[in-house]
């Protein structure tokens, strides 16, 4: 049987309509991408994972200027349609998503494991506004339901510094957190996965 991995992207929060209307005025284009049709990890995983994996990606509302709320709704409509046992993907603020929604629902299937990369967080001392998707509660529900949870960051990541998520991380006894030098963030799951964690996707 296959092993079902959800992946859920990330996506950009603004604390005003105002503040998104400015970003998508400044937001410059890489035409060069729209002409090639360059795809990012995502998209190449489950070729790379080969056929013993079933990778499901939904696309979640509006990532330009994500909410919680919005994005909440639409990823229950999918649960009902995941295997009884899963593996989760979250890339930055999908991470986020996968990481708070967990912390406060009960998840109808069981979760093998959960692979957080570069998940943004509200730290006190972040430029980032998390808006809607900051945590409300503990990460105790999140360690009880999610299986073995791995935490991926970049010590050169321009938008999510691993300082951001690694000390609330290490909160949790169930969450190991590995830190790279590079963005390539593919590489990490095809062929720089720590030990620990390839038994989680053979």
């Amino acid at each position: 049987m296959k092993k079902q991995v959800v992946i859920i992207h990330g996506g950009d929060t603004f604390d005003t309509y105002e503040e998104y209307i400015a970003s998508l005025k400044n937001l410059p284009i890489d035409f060069e991408r729209y002409k090639t049709g360059k795809s990012d990890w995502k998209k190449g995983l489950a070729e790379k994972l080969g056929p013993d994996f079933e990778v499901i990606t939904p696309n979640m509302p509006n990532r330009m200027n994500a909410k919680y709320f919005e994005w909440k709704m639409w990823f229950e409509k999918f649960i009902p349609h995941f295997d009884p046992e899963i593996i989760l993907i979250g890339h930055s603020l999908g991470g986020t998503f996968i990481a708070k929604y967990l912390s406060e629902n009960t998840f109808p299937k069981k979760i093998i494991a959960i692979f957080l990369v570069a998940p943004a967080y509200d730290d006190k001392n972040s430029d980032y506004s998390m808006a809607d998707f900051t945590f409300l509660n503990s990460l105790y529900k999140l360690e009880k339901q999610g299986g073995k949870i791995f935490i991926y960051g970049s010590i050169d990541d321009p938008i999510v510094p691993s300082v951001d998520f690694a000390p609330a991380a290490r909160k949790v006894t169930a969450i190991s957190v590995y830190f790279h030098y590079t963005l390539n963030i593919l590489s990490i799951f095809v062929v720089g996965l720590p030990p620990e964690t390839e038994s989680y996707l053979v």
